[in-house]
């Protein structure tokens, strides 16, 4: 136990939350159940990638939820499931409700591709998930084919329709939009959130990994609105819990319709999140290298307020935004690895 940061914080301080040195209250925690996916998206991993982290190195279901019940005490009320693909984890639902119980946590969500969300919407909604993510990058079975690497398109859909029946919502749809791939069905699938009462969210892609960099993008703010004055959208002003997306609403002051833009009009002033991997790695930025190693410093036996005073000190130093456009090449960790 002796890297323990020389400026970190008494583990009862003065002042509750987490706040990082510009001033963000850190609300957000974003958790990899794993780092494995059924799925290989261009923009993601490539094709044949076995770089995965070992499952012995993963966290166990009763150290994942100590850790986020820690984050928890700290001020966290909202934690995101994410991957890779979560569903993929065995015992998930297990997971989720002792996560759902922790007082103190008002949001408990879940990102995901969607392959697996027929089998387990129902067990999800009654373990305490309240909303879900799903990847949707188009609509016509071929391109989806070739984004993906895989024929599953009606899975997916099918998926979709369980959570729907089942009472989660909102459900938002992320379309990672690629210039000559897929821009061309934006708008249907626009038409489609809107018909069946989805969020549609428009994605720019990072240059995370050789996948990433690869991986052309246009500019969404733009896009985004002009999508919105031909489909007669208001913006929506007072979203809250908006995280870094920018709203459109019907007129119901409900969001249907949003852009999310890290590369032409990033939101690192508002950042209020962190990710926690598979492995118990701390990430304080997805466009930096900062991390600590809260799973090792677990396993190798740290107390709960020993653990605390090293979150506290991590957060103290979260960077202030991403370097994504003054150095595209400086992360080479697959977005899988973070944690989505």
């Amino acid at each position: 136990m002796h890297d323990v940061p020389a400026t970190a914080q008494s583990a009862t301080p003065a002042a509750p939350g987490l706040i990082d040195p510009f001033g963000r209250q850190i609300t957000y925690l974003r958790v990899s159940v794993t780092d494995r996916c059924d799925l290989r998206c261009t923009y993601c991993l490539p094709k044949g990638f076995k770089g995965f982290e070992e499952p012995a190195n993963w966290l166990r279901h009763d150290e994942m939820a100590r850790l986020v019940g820690l984050f928890v005490e700290l001020g966290i009320s909202k934690v995101r499931l994410t991957g890779g693909e979560p569903l993929l984890r065995r015992g998930l639902a297990d997971l989720t409700g002792r996560l759902s119980a922790l007082p103190g946590l008002r949001d408990l969500s879940l990102s995901s591709n969607g392959t697996q969300l027929a089998q387990h919407a129902a067990a999800l909604k009654q373990a305490g998930v309240r909303r879900l993510n799903i990847s949707l990058d188009s609509l016509d079975p071929a391109c989806f084919a070739r984004i993906t690497g895989r024929d599953c398109l009606a899975s997916v859909l099918d998926g979709l329709m369980a959570a729907k029946a089942v009472g989660l919502t909102p459900i938002k749809l992320n379309m990672v939009v690629q210039p000559e791939v897929n821009q061309h069905e934006v708008e249907h699938l626009l038409t489609f959130a809107l018909a069946q009462g989805f969020v549609l969210r428009l994605i720019e892609p990072m240059p995370m990994g050789d996948t990433g960099r690869a991986t052309t993008t246009l500019n969404l703010s733009r896009l985004g609105a002009e999508l919105a004055r031909q489909h007669g959208l208001m913006p929506l002003l007072d979203a809250q819990d908006s995280g870094p997306a920018r709203y459109w609403t019907t007129g119901d002051n409900r969001a249907c319709f949003g852009v999310i833009t890290p590369m032409s009009q990033h939101f690192c002033e508002r950042c209020n999140r962190v990710r926690l991997g598979v492995d118990g790695t701390l990430y304080l930025c997805l466009g930096q290298e900062d991390q600590v190693p809260l799973g090792r410093w677990l396993r190798e036996g740290a107390s709960d307020d020993e653990l605390v005073a090293r979150i506290r000190a991590a957060i103290a130093r979260k960077p202030e935004r991403h370097d994504f456009q003054q150095q595209p090449g400086k992360i080479i960790r697959f977005m899988s690895q973070t944690g989505g």
